[in-house]
Formats: structure tokens, C-alpha cells, sequence
């Protein structure tokens, strides 16, 4: 029994699916913090897989080599500066009033017609430095008073908003979850933002702009009563439009040159060189926050004891998130140790299964399990990743992976996710208004996004 366990294909899948049932179970029965669940079945599936005790976590000499250290180092040395930076860049451009300045100015070029577009392309621009619930808890009062003003559905505005700052949150960089993937499955971060943007803008059209329009004139929800605020309208006392828009462009662009500098300009030249230093993320995203602290900071009256103070309150709920996702290398790194990753490849291929379709349907079966999308990208690009070392994918397919992925881990949000409640809180929705609004808007974001990536998958 133990070596049929160990040794054969069966076993392997066997042993794989024991392992993220008890993930499962004790993420949601016991309630358990998912970075320790995932650290405990990592060992229990090392050691039901007989992996000697010396390679799981090494010797009381030497603990560099193990699964344990080198499962949680190599991610962690690759996404810890750039979500880091990425949180610091988002908190500066809410604490200066980047976002009310950002979607005053689209509310106005729109029109109070087509306020409901304006409010989706808020959602896309500031979702992209910022969490998501911070972009809500941000903009939500604009929303309030532009759905009062209208007078008419709040879903016509609030959905749209909320499409916007989901898309960028699953497919853009920083975000954890698209870092973490790319991370896993070794795909520069350009080509996951040029992949994630051509695969979640037409998803994001679909779920925050056609699906509103349709749900906004069949439901009538009206703002919130204590939600009520004045119009709080532009004071003149934030930043330009064209000061916030630039620095939340500029690693976003940095990035982009670094990646697509390294094809195109002469190998080994100053250009190539210097795209390539200033195109590393981490670097991207220090010019950016550096930019951030003088031009919205610093220069704006904020001093450095205060922007320290802000850095810290940003900083701190990134630490749970980072021990999320090295618990969930080291469980992949567990998964690709065992050969357990082989057996699951192997099993897809006879099956005739793609890998990109194999990717989204275990991404999507985690979420609606245990309702976490970091834990539901990591775990699936561990599972994933063995399968694609000697595929010879290209840089451009690997990042149509970790978009199926990003997908998958959205879809079909609901009372197990803390997103559901945070909208059904802002914008006063019941549990059914909210199942037939929100969960309906995630999954049309889902399968859209994974539908334009399979397409593309089958071109590139």
C-alpha cells in the first residue's frame, strides 16, 4: 500500500488529493490561517510521500537546501519588494487624494450619463496600484453621491466601479495574485501585464459595462440611508490629473520597456542595459514610489515622519499575505518534489486535457472551496508548475497560464470570501441581491478572462 502510494501514478493523485481535501477542511472547517494550513500538509504530504526528513527541512547544520527554506525563499525573494512596493505606492496616491481627483476629472469629461463608465474606468486606473477593498473603501463615497445625483440604479454605478478594481486586482501586477503566479511558473512581469490587459479589458467590458446596463434596469437599489454624504466635491487641493495618472503609468511602463527592450534593442548595448535595470520591477516600482513621496508627499506638506507613519499602516496586512504565498511554494515545492506534480501532468495529458483548461478548472474548484484567491493561485501554480518545466512554452503562453489561472480564482465569489461581504456592506445588499449582482458580475469576469486567454493561447 505505502509503495503503490509513493511510487505509482494512482498513488501519486491519490495522495495529491488527500492532501488539498485536509487544505480544505482545515481552512474551512477549523478555521485555520491558511499559511499554517498549507505549511502542515506540506510536511504531512512530504512525509506521507517519503521524502526523507533531511530534504523537507534539512539538518540542525544546514536548512538552505530544504523544501522548506528554498520552497519559501524563492518566492518570497521574488514578490516581497515588488507587493512591498506596490502597497506603498497604492497608500500614497489614496493618502493624497489621487483617487477622488482621478475619478472627479472622468465624472466630468463623461457626463453624468455615462457617469457608470466613468466609474468603471476609475475602477480599472486606481485598481491598478491599489488592494481592492482599499479601492472601495476609497471610492465608494464618490460612488454614493454620483448615484444620487443620477438617480437611478446604485448597481448602474457600483458594478462598474467594482469590475474595474476586480480585473486589475486578479490579472495586473502588482497585485499579489499575478506576482505570485508569475513567480511560480518563472514569467517576466511584462508579459503578464501586456496578457493580463489584452485578456481582462474584454472581460472587464463584459462584466462592468454590458452586465450592469442589463441588471441595473431590473433591480432598483437606492444608496445606502447612513450612507448619505455631501457631494464632497474637488476643493482644488489635490494633486493634477496628469501628476496622478504619470506616476501610476510609470512602472507600469518601466516595466513593459524592460521586457520588451530585451527583444527588441541590440543585445549587450547602454539602451539594452539601461532598460533592463530600470524595466526590473522592483526597481519600476522604487522610481515610482520615490516619485510618489516627493511630488504627492513631501512637496504637498507631508513630512517624513508622517510618510513613515503611512508606509507602516500600509505595510502591515502585507505580512499575512507574503506568509500565504511561501506557504503555498513550499506546499508546490512538496507537490514537485514527490513527483506527485508529474503524475498530475501525465494524468492531463492522456486525458487530453491543455494544460491552460486543466489550470482554470483547479483554480476555479479551489475558490469555491475555501474562497481565498491568493491561496487558490498559489496552490493551483504549484500543482501546475511540474508540468510546464519541459513543455517549452513560450514566455507569451506561460503568461496565458497564469491569466487562466488569475481567473479561475475570482470566479463565483461568495459567502466564503471576504470581497462578498465587504460589497454587501458598502453598498447595502442583501445576501440574495448580492449572490445575484456580485457572485453573477465575478463569474462573467471569470470566464470571459480565461475564454479571450484559451483564444490566444491557441494563436501565440
Amino acid at each position: 500500500m505505502i509503495d503503490w502510494l509513493q511510487h505509482s501514478t494512482g498513488g501519486l493523485l491519490t495522495l495529491a488529493a488527500v492532501s488539498i481535501a485536509v487544505l480544505l477542511v482545515m481552512i474551512i472547517r477549523f478555521k485555520t490561517e491558511p499559511f499554517i494550513a498549507l505549511i502542515i500538509v506540506g510536511l504531512l504530504t512530504a512525509l506521507a510521500a517519503g521524502l526523507p526528513v533531511g530534504t523537507i527541512v534539512g539538518t540542525a547544520q544546514k536548512t538552505s537546501d530544504s523544501l522548506l527554506e528554498k520552497g519559501f525563499g524563492g518566492i518570497l525573494g521574488h514578490i516581497a519588494a515588488i507587493i512591498g512596493l506596490g502597497t506603498l505606492l497604492g497608500a500614497i496616491l489614496e493618502k493624497s487624494g489621487g483617487a477622488r481627483v482621478l475619478t472627479g476629472a472622468l465624472l466630468r469629461a463623461f457626463g453624468e450619463k455615462r457617469a457608470p463608465l466613468a466609474m468603471g474606468l476609475a475602477g480599472l486606473i486606481f485598481g491598478v496600484p491599489v488592494f481592492f477593498d482599499i479601492g472601495i473603501f476609497v471610492l465608494a463615497p464618490l460612488v454614493y453621491v454620483a448615484a444620487r445625483q443620477g438617480g437611478r440604479s446604485l448597481l448602474l454605478y457600483c458594478l462598474p466601479l467594482l469590475a474595474g478594481l476586480s480585473m486589475t486586482h486578479a490579472f495586473i501586477p502588482p497585485h499579489p495574485g499575478p506576482v505570485a503566479a508569475a513567480g511560480l511558473l518563472h514569467v517576466d512581469l511584462g508579459w503578464i501585464i501586456l496578457m493580463g490587459a489584452v485578456c481582462g479589458l474584454p472581460a472587464w467590458f463584459l462584466a462592468g459595462v454590458v452586465f450592469p446596463s442589463w441588471i441595473g434596469k431590473r433591480m432598483n437599489i437606492e444608496v445606502p440611508a447612513e450612507m448619505i454624504v455631501g457631494d464632497d466635491g474637488e476643493d482644488g487641493s489635490g494633486p493634477s490629473l496628469g501628476l496622478v495618472s504619470a506616476i501610476i503609468a510609470v512602472p507600469l511602463v518601466l516595466i513593459l520597456a524592460g521586457t520588451f527592450g530585451s527583444i527588441w534593442l541590440p543585445k549587450n548595448s547602454a539602451a539594452a542595459g539601461v532598460a533592463a535595470f530600470v524595466g526590473t520591477p522592483a526597481v519600476a516600482l522604487t522610481i515610482a514610489v520615490l516619485l510618489a513621496s516627493w511630488l504627492l508627499g513631501t512637496r504637498r506638506g507631508m513630512t517624513g515622519k508622517e510618510l513613515s507613519a503611512l508606509s507602516a499602516a500600509a505595510l502591515r496586512p502585507v505580512a499575512m499575505l507574503l506568509l500565504v504565498v511561501g506557504a503555498g511554494a513550499f506546499f508546490g515545492a512538496v507537490l514537485s518534489a514527490t513527483g506527485i506534480g508529474k503524475a498530475v501532468a501525465d494524468s492531463l495529458q492522456a486525458g487530453g486535457l491543455p494544460v491552460i483548461a486543466a489550470a482554470y478548472v483547479i483554480s476555479c474548484g479551489l475558490r469555491l472551496a475555501q474562497g481565498s484567491a491568493t491561496v487558490a493561485i498559489v496552490t493551483t501554480g504549484g500543482i501546475i508548475a511540474p508540468s510546464l518545466a519541459d513543455a517549452g512554452y513560450s514566455q507569451a503562453q506561460l503568461a496565458l497560464i497564469v491569466v487562466a489561472i488569475a481567473a479561475g480564482s475570482i470566479i463565483a465569489s461568495h459567502v466564503n470570501d471576504g470581497g462578498f461581504w465587504i460589497v454587501s456592506r458598502y453598498f447595502g445588499l442583501t445576501v440574495g441581491e448580492t449572490l445575484k449582482t456580485w457572485t453573477v458580475l465575478e463569474t462573467i469576469l471569470s470566464v470571459s478572462g480565461f475564454a479571450m486567454a484559451a483564444i490566444l493561447m491557441a494563436i501565440v
